[in-house]
């Protein structure tokens, strides 16, 4: 019993849910507690690990984590594929940042700054793998090296997080619009170039107003001077499957009327399904008004030379890309935009055919059998249709003579095989297509830019066309068995182009060494394969 003045307190009654563990410290028992951390702030502060020299310790796995050699003098892109490769936990710190001073951009801002470059190269073609590659050098040269990139097809995202037990901050921005502007998207190469390497010093201020002078600048050519492009393009592709004088100029103001019709389409804010359906009318028009009139021609050059500068060859490289290198739904929505507009195209050709066998028009499906064999005439035409192409593509003066090189030699490849080896226009064409990439991929390389200047006009001398044209005439003609045969056999030369292509790149990545590169094993794609 307490003594009088003292109240006695009741001992705390457990309550019966409460639970027990042999494991719980015994009362009585102090345990220092650790100072508190300071608060890191919002998701607008300075990034702790901004500064390698202050970064904190990183978790080892219990296996170790293997060395990873990079060599500062390969290709930014070959070094951050590498590290994309890698989980987040095995990847190497950064060495050195753009700003030596201790205080560094702030979280948003750099991501900002990665989505808008990222957005400019997924609009201007770039396949998605270079893309993230892209992003992901610029958030680690600003010191951000736990982000994780994410490529789709209209939608970009980056994920940053400070450190294992803190919050990731992600931003994201959707591509709306898609242009071809080769001249922009080799700015934005350089700059992510500057940005990436360790001797010259980009701060954020800068590189947004680089940024924003890339997208003030105007196209190299106007419109009339693409528009003049693919009448010769048109012209040329013609005399490539043995049109004459005749056939150019009758192949290319067909393509010029359509040109301006689509342009007319898309400034009343038509649909580009729509725009490819009525560009690829007046072409097929030409040619069926030829035989129609009985002039001695091959109205079939007039229409294949048409559909040549039609073809979407760049989106589907792309796509076929894409699929090879593991991001699957990108490559989906860019081969399902290409068999959009290659519907439209054939819907396009398909009216006017039918029209024109109605009136009387003696379209012939046998004249593919009977292709003149003239080299010296096609090495020139491929040429000049891969200098047009060029032109479309907004390619800067300096790379289209190498580009038209580069198709040149593609068709000279191709008609060796093809014509005097007799060797199957797939495999020719996919040999033809490898070289380009290997060609392309190698003077990127040894320039630190995008490949797609280099290897995109060099195809179109191989796109499918003329297997187009008569799988579309041999429907329009009912003859359905053997036009799905012809349709089906561009299809495997389209699928050759792309698969080349990815494959010469790939080959001289793996094999070919750039200036102060060394042998290493290289990973595989990014995603398992089950083993």
């Amino acid at each position: 019993m307490p003594p009088s003045g003292v109240v006695a307190q009741a001992p705390p009654v457990e309550e019966e849910s409460s639970t027990t563990s042999e494991f719980a410290l015994p009362k009585g028992f102090g345990v220092p507690q650790a100072p508190a951390a300071e608060s890191e702030g919002s998701a607008f502060s300075t990034p702790r690990t901004y500064s390698s020299r202050h970064a904190p310790p990183a978790f080892t796995p219990p296996a170790g984590i293997p060395r990873v050699d990079l060599v500062k003098d390969a290709p930014w892109q070959d070094r951050m594929r590498t590290m994309l490769r890698m989980p987040v936990a095995e990847r190497p710190v950064p060495e050195t940042v753009q700003k030596s001073e201790d205080e560094g951009p702030a979280v948003p801002r750099v991501l900002d700054l990665t989505l808008r470059i990222g957005e400019l190269l997924l609009a201007g073609g770039e396949g998605a793998e270079d893309v993230e590659a892209a992003m992901f050098a610029v958030c680690r040269s600003y010191g951000l090296d736990r982000c994780e990139p994410g490529v789709t097809f209209t939608l970009l995202s980056i994920s940053y997080q400070p450190s294992l037990v803190e919050d990731p901050v992600t931003a994201s921005r959707t591509v709306r619009r898609r242009g071809t502007d080769y001249t922009r998207l080799s700015a934005v190469y350089r700059l992510v170039d500057d940005i990436s390497d360790d001797e010259t010093e980009v701060s954020l201020e800068e590189a947004y107003r680089r940024l924003a002078e890339i997208r003030r600048n105007r196209h190299p050519y106007n419109g009339w001077a693409l528009t003049t492009a693919t009448g010769l393009l048109a012209g040329a592709a013609s005399v490539l499957v043995g049109g004459d004088l005749i056939v150019f100029i009758a192949a290319a103001v067909g393509a010029m009327l359509g040109d301006r019709l689509a342009w007319l389409c898309a400034g009343r804010g038509l649909p580009e399904f729509y725009q490819f359906t009525v560009a690829a009318m007046p072409a097929a028009a030409m040619g069926a008004a030829l035989t129609v009139a009985h002039v001695d021609v091959r109205a079939s050059a007039v229409i294949t030379g048409g559909l040549f500068a039609l073809l979407p060859g760049r989106a589907l490289v792309a796509g076929v890309q894409d699929g090879l290198t593991g991001y699957y739904i990108t490559a989906a929505a860019r081969l399902l935009e290409v068999m959009y507009f290659y519907v439209g195209i054939v819907i396009g050709v398909l009216v006017v055919l039918y029209f024109g066998v109605t009136l009387g028009a003696e379209l012939n499906p046998d004249a593919a059998l009977q292709s003149a064999e003239r080299p010296y005439w096609q090495i020139g035409a491929s040429m000049l249709l891969t200098f047009t192409f060029a032109v479309l593509l907004q390619q800067e003066r300096s790379t289209v003579l190498i580009v038209t090189l580069n198709g040149g030699v593609a068709w000279s490849v191709y008609g060796a095989m093809h014509y005097a080896g007799e060797i199957s226009p797939v495999a020719s064409t996919a040999v033809a297509a490898g070289l380009v990439g290997l060609f392309g991929q190698l003077l990127s390389r040894y320039r630190f830019a995008s490949a797609l200047p280099y290897t995109t006009a060099a195809i179109g001398p191989l796109l499918p066309g003329s297997a187009t044209y008569f799988g579309l005439l041999a429907i329009a003609q009912n003859n359905v068995d053997e036009g799905l045969v012809s349709l089906t056999k561009a299809a495997a030369l389209a699928m050759a182009i792309a698969i080349g292509m990815n494959l010469g790149s790939e080959i001289s990545r793996l094999i070919l060494r750039v200036p102060g590169a060394t042998a290493g094993a290289r990973r595989a794609a990014k995603r398992t394969r089950g083993f």
